[in-house]
């Protein structure tokens, strides 16, 4: 419980800060919808990138709707990683739209090993990104 609650701070907390989440500002007049060039819902595209921008990308495909991320540790927790993949179902904008796999390992005897994830990290990080996700288009309504 403690790791997955670590997890979702950790990649929420950009976002967070940043006050992209409840407001902020871009100078940017190009909306969402008009910037993407793919087949799954262009809210949530952009939602998954914003809320897993802390772990590096490894490849996304907008047509296909998957975006795979690689391993990351992050401060205070190095003998522990964590991955993601995020799959965008959808090319509304629903909250069954987009889920979330989240995969973790611990390190013992200078060997990466599979861990446990706790069932609710996926959920909340597929929470966050559908915020996000509203956010984006209720700023584009406005």
């Amino acid at each position: 419980m403690k790791a997955s609650i670590q997890i979702i701070a950790a990649l929420a907390a950009p976002i967070m800060l940043s006050g992209c989440l409840f407001g902020g500002s871009s100078d940017r007049e190009i909306s969402v919808a008009e910037d993407f060039q793919g087949g799954v819902n262009p809210y949530l595209w952009r939602a998954s990138l914003d809320t897993m921008n802390t772990l590096p990308l490894v490849s996304s495909d907008p047509v296909g709707g998957v975006i795979n991320y690689d391993w990351k540790s992050y401060p205070g927790a190095e003998g522990e990683r964590i991955k993601a993949t995020v799959y965008i179902l959808d090319s509304r904008l629903r909250a069954d739209g987009v889920k979330v796999s989240v995969f973790r390992q611990v390190q013992r005897d200078g060997v990466w090993t599979d861990a446990l994830v706790d069932p609710d990290t996926g959920i909340q990080l597929e929470n966050a990104i559908l915020t996000r996700a509203r956010v984006l288009k209720s700023s584009e309504l406005s």
